[in-house]
């Protein structure tokens, strides 16, 4: 089943009853960008920065593909990793 990706919060009615916005987000989920964008807004997200060595080719690839998809590289990165994690966690 694909669910289809909210990438703006207008995109999200206003709900009359639980019922009815359970039925909603059965079949919507934020998309990644947008989830980011409220949490950086928000200012109570802490981050640390690392180093992360790569081969140079797949840092290339890895930008090509963020920018054809009009992402910054970098979120590109901590969305796959983000994806992977809660992957790892729900298979255990």
């Amino acid at each position: 089943m694909t669910m289809n990706a909210i990438t703006n919060w207008e995109e999200v009615p206003l709900f009359d009853s639980e019922e009815a916005e359970a039925a909603f987000w059965a079949e919507n989920r934020a998309d990644l960008r947008l989830m980011e964008s409220a949490v950086a807004a928000s200012g109570d997200a802490e981050s640390i920065t690392i180093t992360l060595r790569m081969d140079p080719r797949m840092l290339a690839r890895i930008k090509r593909l963020a920018r054809s998809r009009y992402l910054n590289y970098q979120s590109m990165i901590k969305q796959w990793l983000s994806e992977r994690l809660e992957q790892e966690l729900r298979e255990r």
